[in-house]
């Protein structure tokens, strides 16, 4: 294979039925190497930094963490290339996120490069030519929207804040606070990317637990994770005058006020961080649609945040907020069960628009089950990406 240009491909986007057919190809072609996702990952890196030395320079010293993170990303994205919807505003948020790297175009013709490198090695016999094809042509199409969104945006690439406040809410969980230069312009429910001094290149996306704010203060949750670098940097480390570099929002968590349906959230761990901001940015409406806000753990420790959003109950009567644990020892009244059972426990609420916010196992969990249950799958939102 030979290196070539990624972003000179026709402008045309795929019908339908060629969409579904490049992504079948890229899914089955996938399941061939996954098992090898390690060593491929190794492969990527070693062609990428071979093939453009510049962009070692765009990636933190250590690459244990960052070893797959990109690779899976990129083929996650890959397959959703039958989803325009979904597809192409979030390319148009990565390609904005992405310059505060420096990303420049020949930079996606070198990651288009190493990822069609890796998988011509591992798939072996089974790079055939319409493998090829459908890996190079989906992912020209992403490169191509990234670059353009790149292109077209203004704005700042990343802001710079200042921590004016850091508080343990829990053993593993840390509440963050950052003032920025300038407000940063990201609505309720969306997500950023940080950088702290104490991983240098290592982002992090962090959902902000507030609407934003005239004085440019921005409220994070931080849950230490096993083997999350940033996350227990900064739930154990974070100190007042810390200077944080933070990316463009991203995200399409949001209440559709259009729809008329009343609102269902689903809330695991700190997930309650852009739910939180989405509720203090409905509590400045005088009317809002009525809205159930389930949130769960394993236990009541794990709602380290409750007791705020239960205040926030008392003063908006549009907003009930239930307690979900699946060990209750204390008897306080929590409904038992995983967020999955008791959800779905109440029907399907075909009557709702749904949120659901958490970790990528209890999304998958929560959101397969409201389907069965009959929840249409246009009426549920949330955001796929979470990352240490």
């Amino acid at each position: 294979m030979t290196a070539q240009p990624l972003l000179t491909l026709p402008p045309d986007q795929p019908t339908q039925a060629r969409a579904s057919e490049m992504v079948e190809i890229i899914r089955n072609s996938w399941t061939e190497v996954e098992p090898k996702a390690d060593e491929l990952a190794k492969h990527f890196y070693a062609v990428l930094f071979q093939h453009a030395p510049e962009t070692r320079e765009l990636f933190p010293a250590n690459m244990q963490v960052q070893r797959s993170r990109l690779l899976r990303a990129l083929v996650h994205v890959v397959q959703m290339v039958d989803r325009p919807g979904d597809l192409t505003p979030f390319l148009a948020q990565l390609g904005r996120d992405h310059r505060k790297f420096g990303v420049i175009a020949k930079h996606y013709d070198a990651v288009g490069f190493a990822l069609l490198s890796a998988l011509e090695y591992y798939l072996a016999n089974a790079w055939i030519a319409p493998v090829e094809k459908a890996w190079t042509d989906a992912y020209g199409l992403i490169a191509s929207a990234m670059g353009a969104a790149a292109d077209a945006e203004r704005g700042p690439a990343s802001w710079l804040g200042r921590v004016v406040g850091h508080r343990r809410l829990s053993w593993d969980v840390a509440m963050v606070q950052v003032q920025t230069g300038e407000p940063i312009p990201y609505q309720a429910g969306q997500y950023l990317s940080v950088e702290t001094p104490r991983r240098p290149r290592l982002w992090r996306y962090l959902s902000p637990a507030n609407a934003p704010r005239p004085d440019g203060v921005i409220e994070f949750h931080v849950r230490a994770v096993d083997g999350g670098w940033v996350s227990r940097a900064i739930v154990a480390h974070t100190q007042r005058g810390d200077t944080w570099r933070i990316g463009p929002p991203m995200g399409r968590m949001a209440v559709n006020r259009k729809s008329g349906r009343n609102q269902l959230m689903v809330v695991g761990g700190t997930g309650m961080a852009p739910i939180k901001a989405i509720l203090d940015d409905m509590s400045r409406y005088r009317e809002n649609p009525r809205t159930e806000v389930f949130v769960g753990g394993r236990n009541w420790d794990e709602l380290y945040d409750f007791g705020s959003l239960r205040q926030l109950s008392y003063t908006n009567p549009w907003l009930n907020v239930v307690p979900v644990v699946e060990e209750d020892d204390e008897g306080q009244g929590a409904e038992r069960g995983t967020l999955a059972d008791v959800v779905t426990r109440y029907g399907a609420w075909k009557d709702h628009d749904v949120l659901v916010c958490g970790s990528p196992t209890m999304i998958r969990a929560t959101v397969s089950r409201m389907l069965v249950a009959g929840t249409p799958l246009d009426q549920i939102r949330y955001d796929p990406f979470t990352m240490d």
